[in-house]
């Protein structure tokens, strides 16, 4: 058979970045890290039933720079992706398709979760006293 020269196919170095890819490509890492999120939340629920000493184990570990970024980062994605999830769901009954209202709702996307993001720790800081 001829090895004859065939176009590839373009990649990510052909495309200009927008906002609509980086927001679907952030959907599916969200999805993810949400998946592994759980496992650290089975991990919680099981400290808190282990009794005292497991508790303030895995409490301090939250509360560590580590524990805090990890925590943080899944919230951030459990709020990207519901608000991602909810502008998939408008889309799938048929509106937002004209191009200046999907960049508009991944930006509202992006700017929405960091909002939400921020809401949910101010309010569990005030409440905690920390804030």
């Amino acid at each position: 058979m001829a090895n004859r020269e065939r176009p590839l196919s373009p990649h990510l170095q052909v495309y200009r970045w927008q906002v609509q890819m980086v927001t679907s490509i952030l959907h599916r890492a969200t999805g993810v890290v949400l998946a592994l999120g759980s496992l650290l939340m089975v991990c919680a629920f099981l400290s808190l039933a282990a009794g005292p000493d497991k508790w303030a184990r895995f409490s301090d570990f939250a509360r560590s720079p580590l524990g805090f970024l990890i925590l943080f980062g899944w919230s951030w994605s459990l709020a990207f992706h519901l608000i991602n999830g909810i502008r998939h769901l408008v889309q799938d009954a048929g509106y937002g398709y004209a191009i200046d209202k999907f960049i508009r709702s991944s930006w509202i996307s992006v700017f929405g979760s960091l909002l939400l993001t921020a809401l949910i720790w101010v309010l569990a800081m005030v409440q905690r006293g920390a804030a």
